[in-house]
């Protein structure tokens, strides 16, 4: 009886797959598809609208970019990409931005995963109200806070140095980070842990050898966030780098802004010359960009 049930059932369904699908069901599935392809190209011409034009006025004067922005330059001149290299002081600029960047994102990673770590594991009445308070800190804006870091950071002297700016970006960074780990670590087995413990591993062995390599797609994840925030960023560490010699790559495009002149060539090659590192880290990273993205949302 089982298995004429069964035999019945798959007839059943040759006969509603051989169906043929009627041609009102196509012609609206097509339109349904030119119309995703057909949203799809216009806010690509949107996202990609402005890097264009950025590239494009690079290679022109002053006066050819005020004439006609929007035209295609006459030829690949490359005399704006020298200059803006000399100004900006180009190798200093980048050499500052890479060692905030990688020693911000160093310590966020460290400080957050093992906070973390701490709030999940350990439950203390005291870990949900801490949670909290990371979380409520996310939504204090940074302007109403700057004023104040930068008077009493000045009075003691901490200003202008490439570790302070470190420190802030930790302060300001560990909170998202932290909420993030939380979610994950939860996700992570007990069992593993206690075999561990059994084996006798004490607790550091057990969160660097077994638990964080098990966090490596929501790292990954939080890495990028942060590189490309601290990366780009203008308003922290015009506050509080304030030596040409401590500049990052975003402050040192601010040099071809006057208050009376601006000289858009060579803005426009500073700016590429800014974001050529970018393109380079997020092609180098693009796999565990998605890879991370991907495993982060199905934990």
């Amino acid at each position: 009886m089982d298995t004429e049930k069964n035999i019945n059932l798959s007839q059943r369904q040759l006969k509603t797959k051989s169906q043929p699908v009627s041609p009102k069901l196509n012609h609206i599935k097509n339109i349904k598809s030119w119309g995703i392809f057909m949203a799809a190209c216009v806010l690509f011409v949107l996202y990609i609208f402005p890097f264009a034009l950025i590239l494009i006025n690079s290679f022109k004067s002053r006066l050819e970019i005020v004439d006609s922005p929007l035209a295609l330059p006459s030829g690949l001149n490359f005399d704006n990409y020298r200059e803006a290299y000399k100004t900006m002081n180009f190798t200093t600029a980048i050499l500052n931005s890479f060692i905030i960047t990688v020693v911000s994102v160093t310590l966020i990673i460290v400080f957050s995963s093992m906070l973390a770590y701490f709030l999940v594991r350990w439950r203390w009445k005291i870990n949900n109200i801490i949670l909290l308070g990371l979380i409520a800190s996310m939504i204090i804006p940074f302007q109403a806070l700057m004023i104040p870091f930068v008077s009493i950071y000045g009075r003691l002297g901490l200003l202008n140095s490439k570790w302070t700016l470190s420190f802030f970006y930790l302060g300001f960074g560990v909170s998202l980070a932290t909420f993030m780990y939380h979610g994950f670590i939860k996700s992570i087995p007990v069992e593993l842990e206690e075999a561990a413990l059994i084996d006798g591993a004490s607790r550091l062995q057990v969160f660097w050898k077994i638990v964080f390599p098990i966090l490596k797609p929501i790292t990954t994840t939080i890495a990028i966030l942060d590189v490309l925030w601290i990366w780009n960023d203008f308003l922290l560490p015009s506050l509080v780098l304030v030596s040409d010699e401590q500049r990052t790559l975003p402050l040192s495009t601010f040099y071809f802004f006057g208050k009376y002149t601006s000289d858009f060539g060579l803005a426009m090659a500073g700016l590429v010359l800014s974001i050529i590192p970018v393109i380079i880290f997020y092609i180098i990273m693009q796999k565990q960009i998605i890879k991370g993205v991907i495993d982060g949302a199905i934990k």
